[in-house]
Formats: C-alpha cells, sequence, structure tokens
C-alpha cells in the first residue's frame, strides 16, 4: 500500500558512479560539480526514493532538516583537521567512571552488532584520513566506548553494539553513560535499512525513550537490498517514530558509507546541534 510499482533493473547509474568514485566522494566539492540530479541523490538520499511512493504517502517528515549546500560545506570544514583543529581519537573506556571529564558538546552512535556503526564514523572522518577507526567485518568488534575529538567543538562517541556478539555487560557499560552522561546532546540510533527494525532495535528505542533525552534515527545500508524492501522497511519505521516515539526527531536520516549518500547531510547535523554551524535556511533539529 506504500509503493508503486516498482519495475526490476539494475542499479541506477548514481549507485554505479559511486562505487567506481568512492575515494573522490569525500569532499562536497567533488558531489556538487556534478550533475544536479546526481548530486542531489548523494545529498538528499530520500530524494531518489520519492518517484517510487503512492501519492498519498506523507513527505514532509523527511525534509524538516534540509540544509543548504553552503550550510554542509561549512559543517565540512569542521571534519578536515589541521593544526589549530585536530580531529583525533581520544581514549577507550569500559566504565562510566572511567570516561574523560570533557566538557564540549557529545553526541554518540549506538546499534546491533555489524550494523555499520564504526563504518559510518569511518565515513564522518574521511577527510581526515589519519584518524584511526577501526572498522571490522566481524560483528561485535566494538567493545569499548571510543571518544574522538573534532577539535575544541565535539565529540563523537562510538558505543559497543548491542544484540549479537555484544559485550556481556553491555547494559552496565551503557546505561549509565546514556542516563547521566551531562554533555550529551544527541544520541544517534542505528538501523539495518536493508532488514528494517529488529527485536533487539526495538529494545534499545525503549531504552532511548526511557533516557527522555533527544535521539535520531540513523538508516544504514540503503545501497543494498531492493528499493522496494528498502522504502517498506524505511515507510514501517516512519510509522514507528511517529506514533511510538517522544524524544526521536521526526526525520530518520538515510545514509550509506559505502558510496557516501547522506554523509554530507548527516555532518551538517551534528554541527548543528552541537552549536557548531547556524544554518541559513529554516531548516529545523
Amino acid at each position: 500500500m506504500f509503493c508503486h510499482h516498482l519495475r526490476q533493473r539494475a542499479l541506477p547509474d548514481v549507485w554505479t558512479f559511486a562505487r567506481k568514485n568512492v575515494h573522490k566522494l569525500a569532499s562536497l566539492q567533488n558531489v556538487t560539480s556534478l550533475p544536479q540530479k546526481k548530486a542531489q541523490s548523494f545529498l538528499y538520499p530520500f530524494s531518489y526514493m520519492e518517484p517510487y511512493l503512492d501519492r498519498s504517502v506523507d513527505r514532509s517528515d523527511f525534509r524538516l532538516f534540509h540544509p543548504s549546500v553552503e550550510d554542509m560545506l561549512r559543517a565540512e570544514k569542521l571534519f578536515c583537521s589541521s593544526l589549530s583543529h585536530r580531529i583525533d581519537y581520544y581514549t577507550s573506556v569500559e566504565r562510566m567512571d572511567h570516561a574523560p571529564d570533557i566538557k564540549q558538546p557529545e553526541v554518540c552512535f549506538i546499534g546491533r552488532s555489524n550494523v555499520g556503526k564504526s563504518s559510518l564514523i569511518k565515513a564522518l572522518f574521511s577527510l581526515s584520513p589519519e584518524v584511526e577507526v577501526r572498522v571490522s567485518k566481524t560483528p561485535g568488534h566494538t567493545k569499548k566506548m571510543n571518544f574522538f575529538k573534532v577539535g575544541r567543538s565535539f565529540t563523537i562517541v562510538d558505543m559497543p553494539g548491542y544484540g549479537h556478539r555484544a559485550p556481556k555487560d553491555f547494559v552496565d557499560m551503557v546505561e549509565p553513560y546514556l542516563f547521566t552522561r551531562t554533555n550529551l546532546v544527541r544520541m544517534f540510533l542505528l538501523v539495518d535499512g536493508s532488514v528494517g527494525l529488529q527485536t533487539a532495535d526495538r529494545i534499545a528505542l525503549e531504552m532511548c525513550e526511557e533516557t527522555r533525552r533527544p535521539y535520531v534515527i540513523v538508516v544504514t545500508k540503503v545501497d543494498k537490498g531492493a528499493p522496494r524492501s528498502l522504502l517498506l522497511n524505511l515507510l514501517s519505521l516512519q510509522n514507528v517514530i511517529q506514533n511510538e516515539t517522544t524524544s526521536c526527531f521526526p526525520q530518520p536520516f538515510l545514509v550509506s558509507s559505502m558510496n557516501f549518500w547522506g554523509i554530507y547531510m548527516l555532518r551538517c547535523f551534528v554541527a548543528h546541534i552541537t552549536g557548531t554551524v547556524q544554518l541559513s535556511n529554516t531548516a529545523q533539529s
């Protein structure tokens, strides 16, 4: 009931281009030089899905945060390390009482094992390749809370994965941080777009709700699977956000770490909610 009939076809040209040129896509300047339609898919991934949606589907929640290219360019500079603005891995801890005493705004990324957390953070930091973000093909590789400082602007925390091969003491490790970290301004809950919301994700969703802190859902791996499956998973997730959450930002962010879809907008959102970049338009947060 959500979608038009979808024709079976090969991956769109924009996906083929991305996979052949992924090393060139870290910088937004390279994307903005592409034809407008192709650039739109990288900057605002949901725009690719819209032609497949029935006219009755409300699209407004997918455009709440809609920064301009200029906004995203300003945010991109924050993810470029320099002598005066150093981006680097800071420390790893297993317990909240070992967490570093950092005053600057902080955001954290949580998600099911193998959802692509570390790959996403690596993509966010792709303009500073010297930043060490370990990515493994083995689920549950992240066993500690890993802190990355983005100059004096904000800190990004890569949390251990839940579900399959999660640390046995995952709850004892993560919950105290989520409930008591005073400088935590936003949680990012990652959901695999190719399989949709799983039971473990719903438990994590409830945990986020219990903290009563603002959080955002990031839909990863949007380059995987058939467009129809992705759309059904996405709209089902949107229904959960609208009807079962109170602290979740209404707009899910679509990303692909493989081809850089949505990475530029997510960088801008992080920079905006941490108070570093003020938007030139009316995008919300």
